[in-house]
C-alpha cells in the first residue's frame, strides 16, 4: 500500500489510485500560523502534503506562501475543505471554485465535506450533506477535485452517505492520536477502501508530556512528537502536524530514519483513554 516519494516520505493510495503523501502540514491559524515556517516546510524538508480549509481563513495566505516556496504545483497534494454554512449544491460548487481562487491554483488534490453538521437551522443534516457531495462529485467530474473525501464524518454519517449518493469518499479526516483512537471507524474505513486521516497526532501538547511517550524518546533519541507522528506513520495514517517555529518543522518531518518496535507501538495504543482535543461529531445528526 505505501511506496516511497524521491524524497523519502511514504504515499498511500486511494482507491482513485491517486498516491497520497502520508506526513503534510497543517495550516489552521488556531494556536498561530507561520508563512516562515510553512515555506521552510516545503522548500527545505520537502513537504508536498498542505492541509488547509476556507474556516482557516488564510487561503490567501496560502496562495502566497506556495509562490514564495518555488515548488511547483504539480509537485503538491493541496487538501480542502468545505466549510457546512455552504452545504447544498449551487453554494459547494460555488464555495469550492472561490477557495481555487483565493488559493491562486486550478483544483485541489483532495476537497472534503469539513463536518457533518449543516449548521443551517431548519434544514436536515443528511440531506444537505447528499447535495453538497453530489456536488464534489461533478467537481471532480470537472476536474477541479482530483480526489474527494470527508472530514470528521463517523460510521453513520458514511453510511448515510453510502445509502444516499452510493458515495464510498476517497478519504476521511479526524482528530487520531495516543488518546483518541476511534478503532472501530478506523476498522470501518479500511473495509470501505477509505483512506483514515489523523489530524491533532500531538493531541494539541498533551501527549508531549506523557511518561511512556517521553520513556519512548529517551530510548530512540527521538523528541516526544517524532514519537508521536512515528506512531501515526507505522499505524498508516495520513497525519498533518503543524508548527509556527522552523526547528519544531524539521523534527516533525525527520520521522522516517527510524522504527518503533512492535511492542513499543502496542505500548502507545494502549494510551487510548477516548479524550478528544478537538471537536466530537458523535452525537451529530
Amino acid at each position: 500500500m505505501i511506496s516511497k516519494l524521491a524524497f523519502n516520505c511514504p504515499t498511500v493510495t486511494l482507491s482513485n489510485g491517486k498516491k497520497m503523501p502520508i506526513l503534510g502540514i497543517g495550516t489552521s491559524p488556531f494556536g498561530g500560523y507561520s508563512d516562515e515556517a510553512f515555506v521552510y516546510a516545503l522548500r527545505e524538508c520537502g513537504i508536498r502534503h498542505l492541509d488547509a480549509s476556507k474556516y482557516s481563513g488564510i487561503e490567501e495566505q496560502l496562495a502566497v506562501a506556495i509562490q514564495e516556496s518555488c515548488v511547483p504545483r504539480s509537485e503538491l497534494w493541496i487538501t480542502n475543505k468545505l466549510w457546512p454554512l455552504d452545504y447544498g449544491y449551487d453554494s459547494a460548487m460555488e464555495a469550492c471554485l472561490a477557495s481555487c481562487t483565493r488559493m491562486g491554483i486550478d483544483y485541489f488534490d483532495m476537497y472534503m465535506l469539513h463536518w457533518p453538521d449543516s449548521m443551517q437551522p431548519g434544514r436536515s443534516n443528511r440531506e444537505l450533506r447528499a447535495e453538497s457531495w453530489r456536488a464534489l462529485e461533478e467537481l471532480e467530474k470537472l476536474g477541479r477535485c482530483r480526489s474527494i473525501g470527508v472530514s470528521n464524518f463517523m460510521i453513520h454519517h458514511l453510511q448515510q452517505l453510502k445509502e444516499d449518493c452510493g458515495a464510498v469518499p476517497h478519504a476521511n479526516q479526524v482528530e487520531y492520536h495516543v488518546y483518541q483512537q476511534p478503532r472501530q471507524l478506523v476498522e470501518y474505513c479500511h473495509e470501505e477502501g477509505i483512506v483514515f486521516q489523523g489530524y491533532s497526532p500531538l493531541a494539541k501538547g498533551q501527549a508531549l508530556g506523557d511518561p511512556t511517550v517521553l520513556k519512548l524518546a529517551e530510548k530512540y533519541g527521538r523528541t516526544p512528537a517524532q514519537i508521536c507522528i512515528r506512531w501515526n506513520i507505522q499505524n498508516e495514517v495520513v497525519t498533518t502536524p503543524k508548527s509556527t517555529k522552523i526547528e519544531r518543522v524539521r523534527e516533525n518531518c525527520d520521522v522516517f530514519g527510524f522504527q518503533l518496535e512492535d511492542a513499543d507501538m502496542e505500548e502507545l495504543t494502549q494510551l487510548h483513554d477516548g479524550r478528544h482535543v478537538c471537536w466530537d461529531p458523535t452525537n451529530v445528526e
